[in-house]
């Protein structure tokens, strides 16, 4: 089974430098081996990447010269065989024999002494190690350092939490459509499949407590129930739809929110969901087809309005705006390393600039809904302060939900175990100039 390893390894070289992304490599990888690998497969590579900013800096003191960046594939390796003898229940002398034996299919077995010592002497230094980065941020947190100092800034009290809760395994979080059963008749189709879950107390929102196949979920071919995060969940109600209402949806793309707010409004004029890639709108098409929904789908870039907009004023708009994704760094470990401190004023830049674009398509006492999966007040307050500052129009309805944390401007939630991904959402209403 050496070979897994090797294989993960060479997933997460590219990454560990930045490039790349899961999104684009881990199904292609898990499709190519087999069945019963996926499940360590998927645990060594996203349980690494996870903690990969604290086992960095265990293994730069344990590893004498520096590798070459062509050996980033050793330097995972490495990293790897650290994440098991720390947080996988696997018998050390398999771990280090699998894993000096994925030098061999790396075909780089120059550094098989290599992956042996550094492991071994883990074993042996481990409290020597640990102690003398005790203070060391990324050590504590697993976060990459100049990430771990903006949590701790904006969010000084739940610092700790936010680091725990984000390299924690996400919650399966689910949506009962209940334009088509009731959630306590849903609850009971669950029991009686005799599958685990629970129920969250503040906001209701079912939760499984083992990891399944969502599609033996009862009902999931028939559109019964669908998976969404609890925080993303919240948008269909904050929507405040009503029938004959014209409402767009702008970043769609998976289309969970979409589904979301047709099942809430089933009598809308209609919803027109855009995203910039065609082939992510397959996948809104797919979603829909599955709850037996309809929206009309467009292609474009959300700020070249004339490109897309039939000119009909829109009730309702939804913007779901591309951000750091810092919430969801759980689902997505990734984002550790791709993201860069630079990104966050950019990000912040293009929020505005796809908020401004879209104003002037929103009929007058209509609502606006802004959205972002990020845990940073630069890309959520902020945006709002400039964007109101910028029109005098623009009137803040106030947002109160049971879980998370009122803001100035808008609700924040903050990632938690078991709960949450981060989220914010912020609504504003356009008055008379």
């Amino acid at each position: 089974m050496s070979h897994i390893r090797a294989k993960c390894a060479s997933l997460l070289a590219p990454i560990l430098k930045g490039q790349g992304s899961l999104s684009q490599t881990l199904e292609p990888m898990l499709n190519n081996i087999s069945f019963e690998d996926r499940g360590l497969a998927h645990e060594l590579i996203l349980g690494t990447l996870r903690q990969a900013p604290r086992l960095e800096r265990i293994a730069l003191q344990l590893v004498q010269k520096p590798l070459k960046e062509k050996d980033k594939d050793i330097w995972a390796l490495i990293l790897i065989g650290l994440y098991q003898l720390e947080f996988m229940r696997i018998a050390d002398h398999a771990i280090l024999s699998k894993t000096v034996d994925a030098t061999q299919a790396l075909k780089k077995p120059w550094a098989k002494g290599l992956v042996n010592g550094v492991l071994r002497n883990f074993q042996r230094d481990k409290a020597k190690i640990e102690d003398k980065l005790a203070n060391d941020i990324c050590f504590q947190s697993a976060f990459p350092g100049w990430l771990a100092k903006r949590v701790r800034k904006f969010w000084p009290e739940q610092a700790e939490a936010v680091y725990q809760a984000t390299n924690s395994q996400p919650p399966i979080t689910l949506r009962v459509n209940q334009a088509k059963i009731s959630l306590t008749d849903y609850i009971e189709q669950l029991t009686a499949e005799g599958i685990q879950f629970e129920q969250h107390p503040t906001t209701g929102f079912i939760s499984l407590t083992q990891a399944i196949d969502v599609r033996v979920l009862p009902g999931f071919g028939e559109g019964l129930v669908s998976v969404q995060d609890t925080a993303a969940q919240f948008s269909a109600q904050l929507m405040n739809l009503q029938p004959g209402l014209n409402v767009l949806d702008a970043c769609s793309a998976p289309g969970g929110k979409t589904c979301a707010m047709l099942e809430a409004e089933p009598a809308l004029k209609q919803l027109t969901a855009i995203d910039l890639e065609a082939n992510r709108l397959e996948r809104v098409q797919q979603n829909l087809d599955r709850l037996g929904l309809s929206a009309s789908l467009k292609a474009g870039d959300v700020a070249d309005t004339e490109a897309w907009w039939d000119g009909e004023p829109f009730d309702r708009i939804l913007l779901d705006a591309p951000c750091s994704a810092t919430g969801v760094i759980r689902r997505h470990p990734d984002i550790k390393y791709l993201r860069r401190p630079e990104d966050i004023n950019a990000l912040a830049d293009t929020q505005l600039h796809l908020m401004t674009a879209l104003w002037p398509l929103l009929k007058e006492q209509g609502e606006l809904l802004y959205a972002t999966c990020s845990i940073l007040p630069p890309e959520n307050e902020q945006v709002m302060s400039r964007f109101i500052a910028q029109h005098p129009d623009a009137e803040i309805v106030p947002i109160e939900l049971p879980t998370g944390f009122k803001q100035t401007i808008g609700w924040q939630f903050l990632p938690e175990e078991g709960a949450q991904d981060g989220f914010y959402y912020a609504k504003i209403k356009k008055g008379s100039h």
